[in-house]
């Protein structure tokens, strides 16, 4: 609460009494909670459909199911990718942002490829009444977090498990979650599961973003955002496009350069 206030972020320290006032299902023993206005929330899955109609409507052009095999290197810089099929998409810059997938394409010098892994995680969704919703809050509770959206699907999430690719829904898995949203919220248990899924998350080596300039000339970086990928995709929308166009590294991906993995001499 002092951190995110001192980043002048309005939070407020709420009782007991008043935080079930907020929220009649909340289980009787919290101790409290703390509400944070500004906080928000955005559905995913829209969110993605609303970018595709927005980059269309500007231009941009979108290949699907067309894997990329590797990244083109022509006279030391890179100058677009191969897809799967052996199509040579040209490019005068090519910005590697493949999420959990990153260091998998070819092309690059294996030390220059970004250090990033997939991190498992497991979710589900719940269904409630959308007119009368068991929490209208996003709840952060101990071992989990709890998501109502307006077509009345509760999103419980997610486990952070090391586990390369691996996409096995587990028993373990949704008893964790399931288990905290219930200690939270004992009414869940009456409602009903309505979908289960796996994802994979890019974690870099110290599990902060790699932003920036890569090794070749034309080629950019914007990978490693671990669970923030949602919430950092604005800033680093704009931080990678003043790069890219200006030529401007902005102070705030400066530190999440590839560089501070590599090795002083290699660095320079």
């Amino acid at each position: 609460m002092e951190f995110q206030r001192q980043l002048g972020l309005p939070l407020e320290w709420l009782s007991a009494a008043a935080t079930r006032a907020r929220e009649p299902h909340l289980a009787s023993k919290i101790a409290g909670a703390l509400f944070s206005p500004q906080d928000h929330q955005v559905d995913n899955r829209k969110l993605v459909q609303a970018l595709r109609v927005a980059a269309e409507s500007a231009g941009a052009k979108i290949h699907e199911h067309r894997p990329v095999k590797e990244i083109v290197v022509q006279g030391g810089r890179a100058g677009g990718v191969v897809l799967e099929d052996g199509t040579i998409a040209a490019a005068d810059i090519v910005v590697l942002a493949v999420g959990a997938w990153s260091r998998g394409i070819p092309g690059l010098p294996p030390d220059r490829r970004p250090p990033v892994r997939p991190i498992k995680g497991q979710m589900l969704a719940l269904r409630m009444d959308s007119a009368a919703p068991l929490i209208s809050h996003v709840l952060w509770a101990p071992g989990a977090y709890l998501v109502p959206r307006r077509d009345g699907r509760l999103i419980v999430g997610a486990t952070v498990e090391e586990k390369g690719f691996d996409d096995k829904i587990t028993a373990g898995g949704m008893l964790t979650l399931l288990e905290a949203a219930w200690r939270a919220v004992p009414a869940i248990e009456e409602l009903p599961i309505e979908e289960i899924w796996v994802g994979h998350r890019p974690g870099s080596r110290d599990d902060a973003p790699i932003l920036g300039p890569g090794p070749l000339e034309g080629l950019f970086y914007a990978t490693g955002h671990h669970r923030n990928g949602i919430l950092l995709a604005p800033v680093t929308a704009d931080s990678m496009a003043r790069l890219v166009l200006d030529n401007v590294v902005e102070p705030a991906i400066k530190p999440f350069g590839l560089e501070r993995f590599l090795p002083a001499r290699a660095a320079e």
